[in-house]
């Protein structure tokens, strides 16, 4: 897959879709990367532009030293389009890509034509959770990430569909076993020092809120915050835990696509 340079590593991406259509940027939750976005490329390429990538340290990207901010994700996010050629562009974000996306919606709404935000908030979890967490990598290493493989299922997907789907949610849940231990905590602290609780109402580009119902990691109740401090944005709550696109699949797909086409 191609890479794009940025000043302390490279981002690993991929570009899809009819290359006059406007452009939808995907951005990967933690643990995942750009493959986790599969079951939707079909559908957007027919109508975009997709350039989805590997978030810093995950993935084909580079794993530079950490901690990371999720400012310099965002700022990831701006020198690869920039790089490109794309001046403005819509951005779907699930979970620390929502974080992401609350970021460029706030800094640099004036590059966006439409915000999704799904299964985020403006707050993820606590400092002593992340913390913990960061701890148990780092002096895990791989094995620590492997163990957190099935770890993760209980809080990506219901148990009906883990038990319905077990190819599907092992083919996503093993990015996690993959990804580097170094570049999995230094993204944990960004999402560990993100707070946007305060700064949500500089939005102003048209935003969708997606939550899923049985989501134990950012609830309903994340989405509703997020949906009463950004004008006019709309929200959509699926039948489905944190990782609501694989999840929900078709049913996210059309939900997302709808409000593009809007």
């Amino acid at each position: 897959m191609p890479t794009v340079k940025l000043a302390d590593g490279e981002l690993n991406y991929r570009l899809e879709g009819p290359v006059d259509a406007p452009v939808l940027v995907l951005s990967n939750s933690l643990g995942t990367d750009l493959h986790m976005w599969d079951a939707q490329v079909p559908a957007f390429s027919e109508h975009f532009r997709v350039l989805r990538y590997d978030t810093r340290g995950h993935g084909g990207s580079a794993v530079t030293p950490g901690p990371y901010s999720i400012e310099q994700l965002g700022q990831d996010v701006l020198g690869l389009v920039d790089s490109l050629g794309i001046d403005r562009f819509a951005f779907c974000g699930l979970s620390m890509g929502g974080l992401i996306g609350q970021w460029l919606g706030i800094n640099a709404g004036e590059r966006l034509t439409r915000l999704v935000i799904c299964n985020t908030g403006a707050k993820i979890g606590t400092d002593e959770v992340w913390n913990e967490r960061i701890d148990t990598v780092l002096e895990g290493g791989e094995q620590a990430m492997r163990d957190m493989r099935d770890a993760s299922i209980a809080r990506w997907f219901t148990p009906t569909f883990a038990e319905r789907q077990p190819l599907q949610t092992s083919r996503v849940t093993q990015m996690i076993a993959s990804t580097s231990p170094e570049g999995y905590a230094a993204n944990c602290a960004a999402v560990r020092d993100a707070d946007y609780r305060e700064q949500l109402g500089a939005i102003r580009v048209p935003t969708l809120i997606v939550c899923g119902s049985k989501d134990p990691v950012t609830t309903p109740e994340h989405g509703r915050f997020l949906q009463e401090r950004i004008v006019g944005a709309e929200l959509a709550e699926l039948d489905a835990a944190h990782l609501s696109n694989v999840e929900a699949g078709e049913a996210y797909t059309r939900r997302v696509l709808d409000f593009l086409h809007a």
